[in-house]
């Protein structure tokens, strides 16, 4: 139950009086009549002046009350279930980074859209209030249907930080949400770019400013050993400055007493980006900053020590002398490689018949092929493995899904969980002076990296999706500073963009296994030069005014007032 006039109760107050007058009697004037039989029921008077006494027309009290009752409840229009009047707003706020941009009188963006949200919510009148934020996964940040103060807060404490995307998916929902024939206002700082797209019941309401703004686009480390490689990429987006001091900060590392600060000089030119590459030693984080101008988010990036984990490979035992001293000779000069490790995420080579993850031999009757060989290049191990010109020596064809042939032959295959095997027999085969085989072992090498647990990227910037790997059996949370969640699946996973920057960490059984950073990088979002104020209008009213949508004052109370009235009648008649 809700009232849409609430000082309409204050007809209550009737039912004072009418209980009082009951409750008073008169002194009435005697009445001379010629019989008794003329009174059909006996009647008690007052013997002298106004006094309280007990009522006895119960039932005419009872009914002219429910009369009050039901005009009161007409007044304050009283609603019922469904039929209970609300007037819902439907609010979507841009979730792009662009809306943290300060206008010349220094407020943001999405200040500006709190204000006007506010507004909206004050001149409607809404009693119900639903906000969402678009972006490339949108997000609920109120309700559906929460309290306007509830809504309002949450708003408050948004912070828009994702990259460029398209709100017109945002907008769908948002209209779904509110239901046929209510508007939708959508709070950004950009006009759209095909209004024939947007709902034609959103009204886009755009509050930016066209800026000059200098950003980084880019950013990356790169540890090896004791040594940090930075390097980053400025744009400059309009008329701005030609020149730059670029800040770099490296925070002392574990072991060192002190950091390391460097400004360097960056010539901006007309189109395109500016490369600055630096190299510290021992350093911790690094911090890089811009001047402070009109988007300051996209102008400073952290980047936490990223160091290489290489892939520890190990040979069985077992190996024929080709095989051994081929694999040694690669595995000498392959970068991120480290030979003989017992890591978890060790790649073992072995030979057929072992449980390596790579065996490599032929045995069986040996079969010698020079062409043609068919491969199945869309497999990420045959990338860039060219056998033209090969002479390859196999033997019995190996278990698994056939990956490269020679006839009946099987070359190379693939089992269910990943085991691969290289049917080679490299003391009669040429295949090892030929380019194609160190690219199938750093083909192997990138999948073995790529298949262990934790981040195969350390460094990301929005907008991206964000790869984990994680190990069948155990269970995974993705924790960031939007809260944790759990990661669902085994294997290599891709989960949606991260709604905003900071630093994610995967957590196995509550205990951090790997950590990724996610840069507040946007070449789209920092160009501010298109942004600006607008207001078009939706292009569809429907049925509901600004006002909200509910319906004229319920009819039952006075169907009620009327009956009571009746029914009151007819009772004082009858007396």
């Amino acid at each position: 139950m809700s009232f849409g006039f609430p000082w309409g109760l204050l007809a209550l107050g009737a039912l004072a009086p009418l209980v009082a007058a009951y409750f008073l009697r008169r002194r009435q004037k005697p009445v001379v009549v010629s019989a008794l039989f003329l009174w059909r029921t006996p009647r008690p008077r007052a013997e002298a002046g106004p006094r309280w006494e007990r009522f006895t027309r119960e039932s005419s009290l009872l009914l002219e009350a429910l009369a009050v009752i039901a005009a009161a409840l007409f007044l304050a229009d009283v609603r019922l279930g469904e039929a209970a009047r609300t007037r819902h707003l439907v609010l979507v706020v841009d979730g792009s980074l662009s809306m943290s941009a300060r206008g010349p009188d220094g407020v943001t963006v999405l200040e500006k859209a709190r204000q006007e949200a506010a507004k909206r919510v004050e001149e409607v009148d809404a009693t119900q209030v639903t906000v969402l934020a678009s972006g490339l996964v949108p997000r609920v940040l109120a309700g559906p249907e929460a309290e306007p103060s509830r809504a309002l807060a949450a708003l408050e404490s948004f912070q828009s930080q994702g990259a460029d995307h398209d709100p017109v998916p945002t907008l769908t929902w948002a209209q779904e949400l509110a239901g046929t024939g209510r508007r939708v206002v959508f709070l950004t700082d950009v006009a759209p770019e095909t209004p024939a797209t947007v709902p034609a019941s959103v009204r886009w309401l755009a509050l930016g400013t066209a800026r000059n703004n200098v950003a980084l686009v880019s950013a990356q480390r790169r540890d090896e050993g004791a040594s940090a490689t930075v390097t980053v990429r400025v744009a400059r987006f309009g008329d701005g400055p030609r020149e730059v001091d670029a800040r770099v900060l490296a925070l002392p590392g574990p072991g060192a007493k002190e950091g390391t600060e460097r400004v360097e000089r960056v010539l901006l030119p007309d189109e395109g980006t500016a490369t600055v590459r630096l190299t510290f030693q021992g350093a911790g984080d690094v911090v890089v900053f811009l001047p402070y101008d009109a988007l300051p988010e996209d102008g400073r990036v952290r980047l936490p020590p990223a160091p290489a984990r290489p892939v520890a490979v190990g040979l069985a035992e077992g190996l024929g002398p080709a095989e051994r001293q081929s694999l040694e000779r690669f595995l000498a000069v392959a970068p991120e490689v480290q030979k003989g490790g017992a890591a978890v995420e060790s790649l073992l080579i072995g030979p057929r018949g072992t449980e390596a993850r790579v065996t490599v031999g032929a045995p069986g009757k040996p079969r010698t092929f020079v062409g043609p060989f068919f491969s199945e290049k869309s497999h990420p191990l045959l990338d860039d493995v060219q056998l033209a010109g090969v002479r390859w020596t196999a033997g019995d064809n190996p278990p698994g899904r056939p990956l490269v042939t020679a006839g009946e032959a099987v070359l190379v295959s693939e089992e269910e969980g990943g085991r691969v095997h290289l049917n080679v027999d490299l003391a009669r085969s040429n295949v090892q002076r030929v380019a194609a085989w160190p690219v199938l072992l750093g083909n192997l090498v990138r999948e073995a990296r790529r298949t262990r647990e934790g981040f195969p990227r350390r460094q990301l910037t929005l907008g991206e999706p964000l790869p984990v790997v994680t190990v069948p059996g155990a269970r995974y949370t993705l924790v960031g500073p939007g809260g944790s969640r759990p990661v669902f699946g085994a294997g290599a996973v891709s989960l949606p963009p991260p709604a905003g920057p900071g630093r994610y960490a995967l957590e196995r059984e509550g205990e951090e296994v790997d950590a990724a950073e996610v840069l507040a990088l946007d070449a789209r979002e920092s160009d501010l030069r298109g942004r600006g104020s607008v207001d078009v209008p939706a292009r569809e009213s429907g049925e509901e005014d600004e006002r909200g949508s509910a319906p004229g004052r319920a009819r039952w109370p006075l169907v009620l007032l009327l009956a009571a009235l009746v029914a009151d009648f007819y009772v004082t008649r009858r007396v």
